[in-house]
């Protein structure tokens, strides 16, 4: 793939009665972990209607190549490992970076 400015998308829902929980570890844990790692936050959105996964953040990187090198770090498992006791329906994915909202 060439290099051009990439987003990696994560998507899940939050285990019913772990909210306050999740909410704390997002904010202090993992996304400051994710910008370290040396991406960069685009977006979060949250799903309050409708059968969509409940939470979808998207943060970007300057080439698929860059994005999944970090996916492979043990940085990275520890992060994805530490959320997944919040989580469920888990999903990521690396696709080309567009304007507007991308699922």
């Amino acid at each position: 793939m060439n290099d051009m400015t990439t987003k990696l998308i994560l998507t899940w829902d939050i285990l019913p009665e772990q909210e306050r929980e999740y909410f704390e570890f997002v904010i202090r844990e993992f996304l400051p972990g994710v910008q370290k790692l040396g991406l960069d936050l685009s977006d979060a959105w949250a799903t309050v209607y409708g059968e969509q996964p409940q939470i979808q953040v998207g943060a970007v990187s300057d080439s698929f190549e860059t994005i999944h090198g970090i996916l492979t770090t043990p940085e990275w498992s520890e992060l994805k490992e530490k959320l997944m006791v919040y989580v469920i329906n888990y999903q990521q994915k690396i696709v080309n970076l567009r304007k507007g909202f991308q699922f």
